[in-house]
């Protein structure tokens, strides 16, 4: 180990686990992932790069970070909507790609989505839990817990349906777990078509497709096999969430992305990627999967936090079972033998 790498290691094991941990020279680090994009691009022999862009700070600093790199004209963003998407998604990906100065093609994926039956197969899941659920409902998934971190018998993590009926009510209902698979199964179609537009146009421009999950994401397995979570380049992967907004503002993108809470932009009622997924908000979460990565105490992080220790401990489980749970998504296909070796 070297000495720079000693000391670093030293002071990550010493620091106050604060939003600090996460400082950043902004300007180098857009230099080393342009330098990063330009070579792979080279080795992939590629002429640019095609990306979703859903007006969320992740696509938004991923479109930003291509256009410093490549130059705008070598940058194509596409705006995908389908029937649940926040109308404010399409404005916001249509405001940074007028910013940034790249195309935007719009593709609805509506039509498409309803063809090979997402909304069928989901409804009828949904109308398992609620029999008089229909087109004019709402919904959405979220994540619950029962009991306390640290009690003897556990915390017990489940999902929960909430919709909201024509007239406004709304209602929830815990989740079986088949319904559960088979709304997140017909939901997942969503990102799957997605990525086969992004593909097309890659392979209609000789173009490498971009993808936009953050450290946070990528780490925890919060993205779609084949889905979004297939690209040819992550330049993002690497940073925390809030690194990601750091960059945003260094950026100078627009304060509806720069301030924007994270969504997941899947369900028609709206739905936080804390309520489906994450144990915390972001800002925690990144502190969490910093502290964790770093080996420091669940007591350190449970002061950081305001939090007891018994739920820092519960937050620092929660994030090993997603890795375990999730390791299957970022595994490559199993071969029986090697076929060729794989150049890094």
């Amino acid at each position: 180990m070297s000495t720079a790498t000693a000391t670093t290691a030293t002071t990550a094991t010493t620091r106050p686990i604060t939003p600090q941990v996460f400082e950043l020279d902004c300007e180098a680090e857009v230099q080393r992932i342009g330098q990063h994009m330009v070579a792979s691009l080279r080795r992939f022999n590629k002429r640019g790069v095609v990306l979703g862009m859903s007006g969320g700070v992740d696509s938004s600093v991923c479109a930003a970070l291509a256009v410093r790199a490549l130059g705008a004209d070598k940058v194509l963003g596409l705006l995908m909507p389908e029937k649940d998407s926040s109308a404010s998604s399409e404005d916001k990906g249509r405001e940074v790609a007028e910013q940034l100065g790249v195309e935007a093609l719009l593709e609805p994926i509506g039509a498409t989505v309803e063809a090979i039956g997402c909304y069928r197969w989901r409804d009828e899941a949904m109308r398992s839990v609620f029999p008089t659920y229909g087109p004019a409902w709402k919904s959405k998934i979220a994540i619950a817990q029962a009991g306390e971190p640290g009690a003897a018998q556990g915390r017990i993590s489940y999902f929960k349906l909430i919709v909201q009926s024509p007239d406004g009510q709304m209602h929830e209902a815990r989740l079986p777990l088949k319904a559960y698979l088979q709304i997140v199964a017909a939901t997942n179609h969503k990102q799957r078509i997605r990525k086969t537009v992004e593909y097309f146009h890659a392979d209609r421009l000789n173009r490498a497709v971009i993808g936009t999950p953050n450290r946070l994401e990528y780490d925890q397995g919060f993205f779609v096999k084949n889905g979004d979570g297939a690209a040819d380049i992550k330049p993002i992967a690497h940073l925390y969430k809030t690194q990601v907004y750091m960059l945003a503002r260094h950026l100078g993108l627009p304060e509806s992305v720069c301030s924007a809470p994270p969504t997941t932009d899947t369900y028609s009622l709206p739905q936080g990627q804390d309520e489906f997924y994450f144990s915390l908000p972001h800002q925690q979460m990144d502190l969490a999967l910093w502290a964790h990565n770093h080996q420091r105490p669940a007591a350190e992080l449970a002061e950081a936090l305001g939090i007891s220790e018994a739920h820092a401990q519960a937050v620092y489980q929660d994030i090993e079972a997603k890795r375990r749970a999730t390791a299957y998504l970022h595994a490559r296909p199993a071969l029986v033998d090697e076929v060729r070796e794989v150049q890094a």
